[in-house]
């Protein structure tokens, strides 16, 4: 369930929240009302301890039921679209209490910012933190579930705030999708029906591929077949195309890993925890959200979205350790842990997204290894590039939007701890040690030159804990990161 945001100039409310900053100074905005209020908001915060700061809420009961809400708004110099985004989730949170699910915000006139802008990121902070996934409860009270109903953003420019949000929402149309269908259990998302999500898109205006079983072993695709041969459920390859630019010009290609259900395979993991697996196919949910959000925005740029879609399963079928698989590539690999499966259904990926499409560039998502999260914990995604601006671009990208990377090494000398007695390369290295940069490394010999980054986002992709524009469980993490990275860089102005 999601909000309803629309915005209008200012008038009265019954619901109202209005910005401090901090050591409570007000804005213009919250300085008219107060006058109309006859000084009630600073005498009601003398005798508080609210102070302005970031997350702090004073809430303010009126004549006639009314109320008032002062939301703490931080330092004045901090004021840009994360905070704004924030502040907007913090209206969310004061919405809850209001009686009807309805209420508006009413902040503006901020030193150096644009009134559209504010407007237009506080909605998308409160629609993103609006987000919730209540489709199996059957039994618990309407006043149980999430009851914001509408939200009413108060702006002297409600046209101009408008247009800027319009944008904003096509990119969180992209991140509920994602966030949708990583939430959903794995007895519900497989293969097929994950490729049939992707289907959807084409009502958006994506062309979309799958490519079956039968195609992929025409191709070659040995180590997607490989993973994917213990479940009932066959592997599909599905390949989703915008084309927003210039025709002919070369694609940016963004491939996601797809492993709708891990196990582990015969390398079976612990029970504990387990569950969690349904999300190891986010890297491909965010690649089919961004391409959600590219069309919804008619982004202009022409990007191709490959994702490879298995289930890793025991069985009498399944692959066994020390099986030697020939990649479409045609290089061999060979498999020491069959648990290391989701660098094996990229190897195809990518090698099939630069053999066909010759794009400018490749940046793959994947919930690769947990020696990532032992590294970088929830707070940061991992970054690998072969080359630097690339990695200077999706560095910058992400902290814009709050979703932060850290690059990691890919020097030479990792190499050889995946070369293989037997086969070209092997999945897994011999030792324990730097497991998620030999992984990247293991990912780079499939990508043949085509200046590519791989992002390691086992530790960001499911939060333990509600986030600032996320509530807890599945983030879609990185759209929004190459969301902003194709339309800073790549879309023609």
């Amino acid at each position: 369930m999601t909000i309803k945001v629309s915005f209008q100039a200012p008038s009265k409310q019954k619901f109202l929240c209005l910005g401090v900053f901090e050591d409570n100074h007000f804005p213009e905005s919250t300085q008219t009302w107060d006058k109309t209020l006859k000084g009630i908001l600073k005498e009601a915060i003398q005798g508080s301890k609210f102070k302005g700061q970031y997350g702090q809420m004073l809430p303010i009961t009126l004549e006639k039921g009314n109320k008032v809400v002062l939301i703490g708004l931080g330092k004045k110099e901090d004021q840009n679209e994360k905070q704004w985004q924030k502040i907007g989730s913090a209206v969310l949170t004061a919405l809850e209490s209001s009686p009807t699910g309805e209420g508006a915000v009413e902040i503006h006139s901020l030193k150096k910012a644009e009134d559209d802008q504010v407007a237009a990121n506080m909605a998308l902070g409160a629609l993103l933190k609006s987000w919730r996934f209540e489709k199996y409860f059957t039994k618990k009270k309407p006043e149980e579930l999430f009851s914001v109903k509408k939200l009413t953003i108060l702006t002297p420019d409600p046209k101009a705030a408008e247009k800027v949000f319009k944008l904003l929402e096509a990119v969180a149309e992209g991140v509920f999708f994602t966030r949708t269908i990583v939430t959903e259990p794995a007895n519900v998302i497989n293969p097929e029906t994950l490729a049939k999500a992707a289907e959807s898109l084409k009502k958006d205006g994506v062309k979309v591929e799958v490519i079956s079983q039968k195609d992929l072993k025409k191709m070659g695709a040995n180590a997607i077949l490989g993973v994917g041969q213990g479940s009932i459920t066959d592997p599909r390859l599905v390949v989703m195309q915008w084309n927003g630019g210039s025709k002919g010009e070369a694609p940016l290609a963004i491939v996601g890993k797809g492993v709708t259900f891990d196990t582990g395979g015969i390398s079976i993991k612990p029970a504990n925890n387990m569950e969690e697996m349904k999300y190891d196919m986010a890297g491909a949910a965010v690649v089919m959200g961004l391409m959600k959000s590219l069309a919804l925005r008619k982004a202009k740029v022409n990007v191709v979205g490959v994702t490879p879609l298995v289930e890793n399963m025991p069985s009498g079928s399944a692959q066994r350790p020390g099986d030697v698989v020939k990649s479409l590539s045609g290089q061999t690999i060979e498999i020491l842990n069959t648990d290391a499966e989701g660098r094996l259904i990229l190897a195809d990926a990518l090698w099939y997204a630069q053999d066909r499409f010759k794009p400018k560039l490749m940046v793959d998502l994947a919930t690769l290894t947990g020696a990532i999260v032992i590294s970088l914990g929830t707070e940061r995604a991992g970054l690998f590039a072969t080359d630097d601006d690339l990695a200077k671009k999706l560095y910058r990208a992400g902290d814009d939007v709050g979703e932060l990377l850290w690059r990691q090494p890919l020097d030479e000398v990792y190499d050889k701890d995946i070369n293989s007695d037997i086969a070209d390369v092997k999945n897994i290295t011999s030792g324990r040690g730097a497991q998620a940069i030999t992984a990247a490394k293991f990912l780079q010999r499939f990508t043949n030159q085509v200046p590519w980054a791989h992002l390691d986002i086992a530790g960001v992709t499911w939060a333990a804990k509600d986030l600032p524009l996320a509530a807890k469980g599945a983030t879609a993490f990185g759209v929004r990161l190459l969301d902003r990275f194709i339309l800073d860089n790549y879309e023609k102005k």
